[in-house]
């Protein structure tokens, strides 16, 4: 199992994803929690790394659960997502090829999407924080 922390930024009611360098496909900004870290904290150090902006503050999104992407079939993913309040305003940093604000459907017309991040935007469209 794969244990990550993810930011669902939203604007305009659109949720944001990143790109990395060399791939096609986009994922929540964030990353793999590091050993003895909390989420919390590896939410913080990801942001940062990634969008090169602070968390002012957090709530918690929820845990999701999907098939890692880029690895072994049956390797699990299990996400602690959160909202949050930044600082500035995301920028895509060295390991960051592109950002992009989507709906569901927008994502969901990809050629490659990462279920993780399906998951995550369904939970917003059922809050009614991002539209289909």
């Amino acid at each position: 199992m794969i244990r990550t922390a993810a930011l669902a930024h939203i604007r305009d009611r659109r949720l944001l994803q990143t790109r990395s360098i060399g791939k096609d496909i986009f994922y929540m900004a964030g990353g793999k929690i590091d050993p003895g870290e909390t989420p919390e904290g590896a939410l913080h150090r990801e942001v940062r790394e990634e969008l090169g902006v602070g968390v002012v503050s957090f709530d918690e999104l929820g845990v999701f659960t999907a098939q890692a992407v880029g690895h072994a079939p049956g390797t699990q993913l299990h996400m602690t997502c959160f909202t949050a309040e930044l600082d500035g305003e995301p920028q895509p940093t060295s390991e960051i090829a592109e950002l992009r604000y989507f709906t569901v459907s927008e994502y969901a017309a990809m050629d490659h999407v990462a279920p993780g991040s399906m998951l995550v935007f369904r939970k917003l469209h059922e809050l009614g924080i991002v539209d289909w």
